[in-house]
């Protein structure tokens, strides 16, 4: 991975993809945001991103399909996608885990959790 992360955030919430998408920028990294499914998967596919941070629940596509439809690209292995949703149940965790993400942070985000988790894709 190189120094500077392609992030997409994607978050009908826009103060809150707005901030995520200002503190990765402030991190160095490169950020996007789209603020629903459809478009957070369209962005997805031609920014082609090192990072995808997804909410779950999204107007149009929710982000459990908006994973899978990354997923199912060809380049998509080397697409960290982190689920970012209010939702840190046990029912949750495991359908997170089944569409195919690969990480799942409970808002709000720790920016220490963060920060360790970009650190980590980076080395």
């Amino acid at each position: 991975m190189p120094d500077q992360l392609r992030v997409l955030v994607v978050d009908d919430n826009r103060d809150g993809a707005d901030s995520m998408a200002m503190l990765l920028s402030l991190l160095g990294h490169d950020a996007h945001v789209a603020y629903d499914g459809e478009t957070g998967l369209a962005a997805a596919l031609s920014l082609q991103p090192h990072v995808v941070m997804l909410d779950i629940g999204l107007p149009k596509l929710d982000g459990y399909e908006v994973c899978r439809q990354i997923r199912q690209q060809p380049a998509s292995e080397a697409v960290c996608m982190i689920a970012v949703t209010g939702w840190g149940d046990e029912a949750a965790k495991q359908r997170i885990h089944e569409a195919g993400f690969d990480h799942h942070f409970v808002k709000p985000v720790d920016p220490d959790l963060l920060i360790t988790t970009l650190s980590a894709l980076q080395a």
